[in-house]
């Protein structure tokens, strides 16, 4: 049997067990290791591969990496936890209440500042549509309005640094958190601004969505406006601050912040010892989630390579017209649909690294391409009917707001981002990186093959982890 039949049949065989709603990480791995075991009955498969299943599992439990997910979520749970995001959102709907639209502004600036801190989407949802979305309604804003900026708001969490989705992009496509998150901020600080004009368009030409303030708020005070951006800022600047300036790695930055946030918590009196077992108890199980769909996604990876899957994708996306425009379009179609009904984890684990191999032939940056993704992978928890935004903010909003008028929010900065999308392709210098040059500019490394092997353009982990394939496969040879 041609390997190349057992590589659909396994790709195949994984969209139809995911769709039964098994749980995606033993979906992975038991595909892998059921076709792996196949393919060695077959005799397409060495059993060498059985031996790199245990290289790639050591390998993942060394990744340092990956030890930013926990810390950054443990800083993002015991921030929610401390009350900071109800102080700051109280304050800064009694500041800007008086501008037209002026509730709707604090959201977006808000729902900003807590990508930048919590990073977590549940939580600034669930934050902003408690506190925001009644007094949204009480003072007549439309409810469709209303829904759709704190969804869309809360939704930032996932590309505004430190963001868990560009970490894990980071480690797929081989390129440091730190490049990432640089790359990320301008187009991140864009969208931000993109909702801010959209918003004040409404204000401007149809003001009854967006009415003046009909009840008159409590006034606050400055000391009240600095004691909640204050504590959120300074800990956002030194997070980032010291990523970007090359102090810590975003790990040691991770644990810095974990840190900062439990000191933030305990000096506010805020966090008691159940909350904070709770917020343990999160952050071990979301950890435990991504790095159970990791090894599942290594096993399935690695099998589907020993089967020439990858190769499969690529002969695939090679009869694409258009080149690299004509590829970057199918690929951000394709992952705005599986968005629809797949987590992001799951996408980026099951389909980002089959498209690495065509990154490096259509001369694609791999840091560039992540951050696109990014924006297309934010859109996933907006898009029905399974966008996870949207079953947060119905849990927390009244029953007078129908569900119909939050799909029907949505669709605006649904747009918005998709557009973003578009000016990142049309505009590539938007992705910054260290030089400000445009992305394409990165280096690869071309490796020399044996003769009856192609030569391939690979970036610097898959030219250490080809080095290792051969450097087995001679020792196999000698022996």
């Amino acid at each position: 049997m041609d390997s190349s039949v057992l590589a659909i049949a396994m790709f195949v065989s994984l969209f139809a067990l995911l769709l039964s709603g098994y749980p995606v990480a033993f979906v992975l791995g038991a595909v892998g290791l059921f076709f792996g075991v196949a393919g060695f009955a077959l005799g397409i498969i060495e059993p060498e591969l059985f031996n790199a299943v245990l290289d790639r599992l050591l390998g993942i439990m060394k990744n340092d990496t990956l030890l930013a997910i926990p810390f950054f979520t443990l800083m993002g749970l015991v921030l929610e936890r401390s009350g900071m995001a109800e102080e700051l959102l109280e304050a800064c709907n009694r500041l800007l209440a008086k501008v037209r639209g002026g509730l709707a502004f604090a959201v977006i600036l808000v729902g900003a500042v807590m990508a930048s801190t919590t990073g977590i989407v549940a939580a600034s949802i669930m934050s902003l549509g408690l506190i925001s979305l009644p007094v949204m309604l009480r003072n007549g804003y439309s409810a469709q309005v209303s829904t759709g900026v704190i969804a869309a708001s809360g939704t930032l969490a996932q590309i505004i640094p430190p963001s868990l989705v560009l970490i894990v992009l980071a480690d797929v496509l081989s390129v440091s958190v730190k490049d990432m998150y640089h790359g990320a901020l301008l187009p991140s600080l864009m969208l931000v601004v993109l909702y801010g004009l959209y918003i004040a368009f409404l204000g401007h030409s149809r003001p009854h969505l967006l009415p003046a303030l009909q009840e008159n708020l409590p006034p606050v005070k400055p000391k009240q406006i600095l004691l909640a951006i204050i504590p959120p800022i300074t800990l956002m600047a030194l997070v980032l601050g010291s990523i970007f300036m090359a102090i810590a790695t975003p790990t040691e930055a991770g644990a810095m912040g974990a840190f900062g946030a439990l000191v933030l918590s305990y000096a506010r009196k805020r966090l008691d010892w159940p909350q904070l077992q709770s917020a343990l108890q999160k952050t071990a199980n979301l950890t435990s989630f991504v790095m159970f769909i990791l090894i599942g996604s290594s096993i399935f990876a690695l099998t589907f390579r020993a089967l020439n899957g990858d190769l499969w994708v690529e002969h695939l996306f090679a009869h694409i017209p258009g080149g690299q425009l004509g590829f970057l379009i199918v690929v951000n179609l394709m992952v705005a649909i599986l968005g629809m009904f797949l987590d992001f984890f799951e996408i980026v684990f099951i389909v980002v690294p089959l498209l690495v191999g065509m990154l490096h032939q259509l001369g694609i940056a791999p840091l560039w391409f992540g951050v696109m993704l990014a924006i297309n992978l934010q859109t996933s928890f907006l898009t029905p009917p399974f966008g996870f935004s949207l079953f947060y903010l119905r849990s927390v909003a009244p029953s007078s707001v129908p569900t119909s008028a939050i799909y029907k929010g949505i669709v605006p900065f649904v747009i918005i981002q998709l557009l973003m999308v578009v000016a990142i392709i049309s505009f590539p210098g938007l992705v910054l990186t260290e030089d400000n040059s445009a992305a394409g500019d990165e280096q690869s490394t071309t490796i020399a093959l044996p003769a009856n092997m192609p030569n391939v353009d690979v970036g610097d982990q898959q030219a250490i982890n080809l080095m290792q394939q051969l450097a087995r496969t001679y020792a196999n040879k000698e022996l």
